[in-house]
């Protein structure tokens, strides 16, 4: 029996970019917002609003008013926590009638510990300020056991996502700054997971996938200061992202051995758009209220286009969501502040269309913070944030070898439980 490369290997170049949106413990889905500990203090609850390189990636117009420079280093550890539960997954293979998908049935953890590092500098003269931060919005990693019930949705994924932001802002009055900024990305993507073989009695194949590639897209700000109000309005656009890679499939045997090879894959998609809207209000001399809404485009993720030799499209079903976060800042004394919020989140997976690889839901995240001026130029930051998720149900049914004569569904039926986060985090600013 023959069967076209191309089709063979559909839903396996397909993961190539479901894995680089990967979801993580964090704001929603696989977007990461860790980018500031003064901000994860209060739950990202003012960014938009706030001045300095801490807010700068959220909005270029925040070092609008700045004079001389102002640089900033953080890293945060992130330790996500959980279980993927097999309740009655099925597989089809071809002739045979659903049978149990075997293997373990409950993935303790399968989202790996990480580190998270994010930075920004900026120096302001007269009314215009430039500045470049670095991030990694999107960074994954996860391992799932080779016997695990989820082994033909996800194995090992692992995503590094570097985002460079080149930003200049202008203050056009003493309150009002105005802010522009490119978003460099680069994406760096490898995963595997497990193809069936056609026969129950013989071990699964195996495929890995690859792929990299450079984007570019923009984001632009504007911020108004108004004695004790300050509000913010934001924009990040979404970034069209073309990934050149590989596949390599081994293990195969039977009529599906002449698949065993390694093909060149590209695919494209679209990350979300974020509109940010923040408002601080300093309600004595020491006391601050903080409050920020995003509404994310994760619509732009509606599908995953493939090029030669494949040329399809897989759609996602991904849905525009929020988040939404109140905060506070308290100043004890004018070296140490405190902070705290709460944010929600909800996700933009849809029940029917969620999977291993992504097992994301709503979330409620508490978090508390501090900062401490050793002197006029050098603040240390801390934060630490406890993330809690809903359960939800993981139920996207998928097909290894889709088209073919030999296409074999899986009938996904599990469940996200007891999933949580703790993110511990550690930043200084300095100024110059």
């Amino acid at each position: 029996m023959q069967i076209k490369t191309g089709r063979i290997l559909l839903a396996s170049a397909a993961s190539i970019v479901a894995f680089a949106w990967a979801g993580s413990a964090s704001a929603q889905a696989f977007y990461l917002q860790e980018q500031s500990v003064r901000g994860q203090g209060r739950a990202f609850s003012g960014e938009a609003a706030d001045t300095g390189v801490d807010s700068l990636w959220w909005n270029p117009a925040s070092i609008g008013g700045l004079q001389g420079g102002e640089a900033s280093i953080r890293a945060s550890f992130i330790r996500p926590r959980g279980e993927v539960v097999n309740e009655n997954t099925l597989i089809v293979r071809p002739g045979q009638a659903a049978a149990p998908v075997g293997g373990e049935n409950v993935s303790k953890n399968p989202i790996n510990n990480g580190v998270l590092p994010s930075g920004a500098v900026a120096y302001g003269f007269g009314r215009v300020a430039v500045g470049l931060s670095v991030a990694a919005p999107y960074s994954f990693t996860t391992d799932y056991d080779a016997d695990s019930w989820a082994r033909y949705s996800a194995d090992k994924t692992k995503l590094r996502t570097f985002d460079i932001q080149p930003s200049i802002a202008v203050a056009i009055t003493d309150g009002l700054y105005i802010g522009a900024a490119a978003n460099i990305e680069h994406v760096d993507a490898a995963l595997g997971n497990y193809l069936p073989n056609l026969s129950p009695l013989l071990p699964d194949g195996h495929q890995n996938l690859k792929g990299k590639g450079w984007d570019v897209g923009w984001s632009a700000g504007v911020q108004f200061h108004d004695g004790p109000v300050s509000l913010g309005l934001a924009y990040k656009s979404s970034i069209k992202h073309k990934l050149d890679g590989s596949v390599t499939i081994e293990g195969l045997v039977g009529p599906l051995a002449g698949q065993n090879r390694v093909v060149d894959a590209k695919a494209e998609f679209s990350t979300p758009w974020m509109l940010i809207g923040s408002a601080r209000a300093k309600m004595s001399d020491r006391f601050t209220l903080n409050a920020q809404v995003v509404r994310m485009g994760w619509s732009e993720f509606d599908s995953i286009d493939l090029g030669a030799p494949l040329n399809q499209s897989i759609p996602q079903n991904y849905r525009n969501s929020w988040t939404w976060a109140i905060g506070a800042d308290y100043e004890l004394n004018p070296q140490w502040t405190i902070r705290t919020g709460f944010q929600r989140g909800i996700t933009p997976t849809r029940n029917g269309d969620r999977d291993a690889r992504v097992p994301d839901a709503n979330r409620w995240n508490f978090s508390a913070g501090t900062s401490y001026a050793m002197n006029s130029r050098f603040t240390i930051d801390a934060a630490a944030s406890y993330i809690t998720f809903e359960d939800a149900p993981i139920d996207r049914t998928t097909a290894a070898y889709a088209g073919t004569p030999v296409q074999t569904p899986i009938l996904v039926n599990g469940e996200l439980r007891d999933a949580s986060a703790l993110v511990l985090s550690l930043g200084a600013r300095m100024a110059f």
